[in-house]
């Protein structure tokens, strides 16, 4: 039984009749009255499986595939053995480009324990080591293709190929929002392939809203929400006319998901246009919060915007914030590169555990970082003739590392190993399917549970697989 199905106290026509009725003559500031407040809580907010250690989820995607290999699970036989040929770990049955030598790549910058909890991680990230007690590192992740976009359509919505519903529209369909005024999902620099944050046969209230650090002061961080030609009032007459339409279409069709999609989302829109702007204007944070995410005009900036508004719009009530941070495909010169590509994310994450800490946010919010795959512990060669300095890394998706904070899991928990060359789990393997019903788990729902029926079967996030993993549980 789906948890949408569990909660009618309206009828599902009826909620949105008074919905969309109930804002009608109503200025922009006192959009949120008690009938229009009641039926949009009916639709959105359900009660979960079981009691939930997380309330929200803020999803950091290293797009590209970041190096375990350099950030959390060197190996010793590696490094001794860097820049040496090593016995292949694998048969040679699959077509290998550039990583066919198999030289050995000891990471490129020194890997310390940290904490009281002894974590592993990179110098290239101080800040993010700094709270190593705070993490739980799982160190056996794997997944089932190491093509970029495979790869990422599976992390986010749990399948491969298909177009299916993303973690966020799952968790938006599982519990709604907690501000009636704001999405249930909201994606920060999204992804190109909108799939990774479509709802699919969800309803489209469930499709992740994107939004952009402004390049500007003037610039509109959700593209389209503002009117500025036309005055609140205005606006709302020549909403409720064009719903008064809709809803006359929708009595005669009686049933349209598109169209249901469309009336609640131009509710909403409408509604955001009240409190968005004040979520995204960062002018009121101190000095000493800016500076905390690296907020400063330099390298982290963007990445630190990034991760204060999602900070921002998890304490407003949003259930799923995604941000995208992009640039760590290194199939060339990793030793330089991913210097870069840490700067640019160490102090906005780092930043955004401390403060969520220190506001009483993190034991109730669940982030979790990770990329779509990791990287191989042998180098690539592209040309086939440059030296090892100059050498990258293959895609790995046999193991990589993904960590979560937060939420109901163990902080200072490193869970898993893999084998003496980095390449394949020997205990604590994790799949992504389990990533994603220990995810939902955390969060009150049983992922065997939230299964809605579209065209003749049931769906899940995790499909016919996943085991939650209750070793890394607090």
């Amino acid at each position: 039984m789906s948890v949408m199905n569990q909660l009618p106290i309206f009828s599902r026509r009826e909620a949105l009749k008074a919905a969309a009725c109930g804002f009608g003559g109503v200025a922009l500031q006192g959009l949120t009255g008690s009938t229009a407040r009641a039926a949009t809580k009916t639709l959105a907010v359900h009660v979960p499986h079981h009691a939930a250690k997380a309330k929200r989820v803020i999803f950091l995607f290293m797009a590209g595939g970041p190096s375990q290999a350099d950030l959390f699970d060197p190996k010793p036989f590696i490094t001794k053995h860097h820049g040496q040929t090593i016995a292949a770990p694998v048969d040679d049955h699959q077509l290998r480009v550039g990583v066919e030598k198999f030289l050995a790549m000891g990471p490129v910058a020194p890997v310390r324990p940290r904490g009281e909890s002894g974590m592993m991680i990179s110098d290239l990230m101080p800040n993010i080591a700094s709270v190593a007690d705070d993490l739980c590192l799982l160190r056996g992740m794997y997944t089932d293709n190491k093509a970029h976009a495979p790869a990422t359509l599976q992390l986010h919505t749990g399948t491969l190929a298909e177009s299916l519903p993303s973690m966020g529209s799952w968790i938006s369909y599982g519990l709604g929002t907690e501000n009636d005024n704001l999405p249930s999902f909201i994606t920060i620099h999204p992804p190109e392939d909108v799939r990774n944050y479509g709802s699919s046969f969800l309803r489209a209230r469930h499709q992740g809203t994107p939004l952009n650090v402004p390049a500007s002061e003037k610039a509109s961080a959700i593209k389209y929400l503002q009117d500025p030609d036309t005055s609140a009032i205005d606006q709302r007459r020549r909403l409720d006319f064009v719903q008064h339409m809709n809803r006359k279409l929708l009595d005669r069709v009686e049933t349209d998901a598109q169209m249901e999609g469309i009336i609640e989302s131009f509710e909403l829109a409408f509604r955001m246009q009240a409190e968005t702007p004040r979520l995204v204007d960062l002018s009121g944070e101190s000095q000493e919060t800016l500076r905390l995410y690296g907020i400063d005009g330099k390298q982290a900036d963007r990445n630190g915007r990034a991760c204060l508004l999602a900070r921002r719009m998890s304490e407003a009530g949003v259930r799923f914030v995604q941000v995208t941070m992009g640039g760590w495909d290194h199939h060339g010169n990793i030793r330089g590169a991913l210097r870069g590509s840490c700067a640019g994310v160490d102090k906005p994450i780092g930043g955004l555990i401390k403060d969520l800490k220190r506001r009483g946010l993190l034991d109730e919010t669940l982030v979790l970082w990770s990329g779509e795959f990791g990287r191989s512990p042998w180098s690539q060669d592209l040309s086939g003739t440059s030296p090892i300095s100059t050498h990258g890394r293959e895609h790995q998706q046999e193991s990589f590392c993904t960590w979560m904070a937060g939420g109901g899991v163990k902080p200072g928990l490193t869970y898993g190993n893999t084998d003496d060359f980095g390449y394949r789990p020997i205990d604590g393997k994790v799949h992504l399917h389990d990533l994603h019903a220990t995810m939902l788990h955390l969060l009150g729902l049983d992922h065997e549970r939230l299964t809605p029926r579209h065209a003749g079967r049931d769906f899940r996030l995790t499909d016919i697989y996943g085991d939650v993993v209750r070793e890394i549980l607090a």
